[in-house]
C-alpha cells in the first residue's frame, strides 16, 4: 500500500520509560547529538535520567516532560535520516506532546521548544506541590454522562482519550467523590490514577499563567503542516492563537478523540506515526478508529520497521 497523507503523533506524560532513546543514541549520531544538546541547554544530564533513571527521578514532571520532548524529536531525526525527508500533512501531540509536535512542524526550534517544555514541567510540578489534586480514569461511560459526573463532583474533564476512556481531574476530595458516583452515572469502572497532581484542571492555573508569560516572549512561526491543538481539536495558525492554545491546554481538556477524528475525517490522513515510547497513542487510535494504520516508533527496531513501511 502506498501512503500519501502521513500524520506525526507525539506522546504525553505517562508514556516515559527508563532507557528511552539510549539505543538510538548509541547507533545514530543525530540522536546522540540531540540528547547532548539537551544536556548542555538544561545544565544537567537529562540523558542520564532518561537512560538510567531511577524511574522516580524520570517520572518527576520537570524531568519527564523534556525527556519525552527530546526522545520524540530524536525518533523523528533518525526516521528522516533513514527514510529521507518524510513530510507529514499533519501533526498532533497529547498534552506535553503538543509542544513536540510544534517543534517538529517548525513552529519553534529545538532549543526554544526544550526551554519552554522544561519551564512548563517546572511550573506544573510547582502547582502539583502547592495543591492537593488527583485524577481518575472513567472507563466505559458516555461522554455526556462523564461531563455530568464531573460537574456533580466539582472536578474537570482532563482528557477525552478515546471513546469510553475519559479522565477527570481536580481536588482529591472531588476526584474521590467522582469515583464513588461513577456507577450512578453509567460508568463501568472508575480508576484513580497514580499521578503527582491534577493535570489539565483549574488547579494548574498558576502554571498556565507562568507559562503564558514565557510564551509571550518566545518567537513562533507558522507550522509547516496542519497542527491540531488539544483544547479545540482544530488547526492552529498565527502567533496569537499558537501562544493562547499552548497556555490554555495546561488547564483545559485534552480533546484527543476529537483531534484524531479531525485528522481522519477532515485532513484524510491514511498513516499515523507515533514518535515516542510506550505505544499509548496507537492503543487509543485502535479504539477511536479500529484498523487505521499506525506505527509506533520508539527504538531502533521499530524505526526500521516504520522506514520499510514508508518506503513501500
Amino acid at each position: 500500500m502506498s501512503y500519501k497523507r502521513i500524520a506525526f503523533l507525539f506522546a504525553g506524560q505517562g508514556a516515559q520509560t527508563v532507557g528511552m532513546g539510549q539505543d538510538l543514541a548509541s547507533r545514530y549520531a543525530v540522536a546522540s547529538d540531540l540528547f547532548a544538546q539537551a544536556d548542555r541547554i538544561l545544565g544537567y544530564s537529562l540523558s542520564r535520567i532518561a537512560w538510567e533513571g531511577p524511574e522516580a527521578e524520570l517520572t518527576q514532571t520537570r524531568h519527564c516532560q523534556p525527556a519525552l520532548y527530546v526522545h520524540g524529536l530524536a525518533c523523528l531525526a533518525v526516521l528522516r535520516e533513514l527514510a529521507g525527508e518524510v513530510s507529514p500533512v499533519a501533526a498532533a501531540g497529547l498534552s506535553l506532546g503538543e509542544f513536540t509536535a510544534h517543534a517538529a512542524a517548525g513552529t519553534f526550534d529545538f532549543e526554544t521548544g526544550l526551554r519552554l517544555v522544561a519551564q512548563r514541567g517546572t511550573f506544573m510540578q510547582e502547582a502539583c506541590e502547592s495543591t492537593a489534586g488527583g485524577m481518575a480514569a472513567m472507563i466505559g461511560g458516555e461522554e455526556s454522562a462523564v461531563c455530568a459526573l464531573a460537574a456533580a463532583a466539582g472536578v474537570d474533564v482532563a482528557n477525552y482519550n478515546s471513546p469510553g476512556q475519559i479522565v477527570v481531574s481536580g481536588e482529591k476530595a472531588g476526584v474521590e467523590k467522582a469515583v464513588l458516583l461513577a456507577k450512578e452515572h453509567g460508568v463501568r469502572m472508575a480508576k484513580p490514577l497514580n499521578v503527582a497532581g491534577a493535570y489539565h484542571s483549574r488547579l494548574m492555573a498558576s502554571a498556565a499563567e507562568k507559562l503564558g508569560a514565557v510564551l509571550a516572549t518566545v518567537p513562533v512561526r507558522e507550522p509547516n503542516c496542519t497542527l491540531v491543538a488539544n483544547v479545540n481539536a482544530r488547526p492552529v495558525s498565527g502567533e496569537s492563537e499558537i501562544r493562547s492554545t499552548l497556555k490554555e491546554q495546561v488547564t483545559g481538556s485534552v480533546r484527543w478523540t476529537q483531534s484524531m477524528e479531525y485528522l481522519l475525517d477532515e485532513v484524510k490522513c491514511d498513516l499515523f506515526l507515533e514518535l515516542g515510547p510506550g505505544g499509548v497513542l496507537a492503543g487509543l487510535m485502535g479504539r477511536i478508529r479500529k484498523g487505521m494504520p499506525i506505527l509506533s516508533v520508539s527504538d531502533a527496531a521499530s524505526l526500521e520497521a516504520a522506514v520499510a513501511a514508508i518506503r513501500s
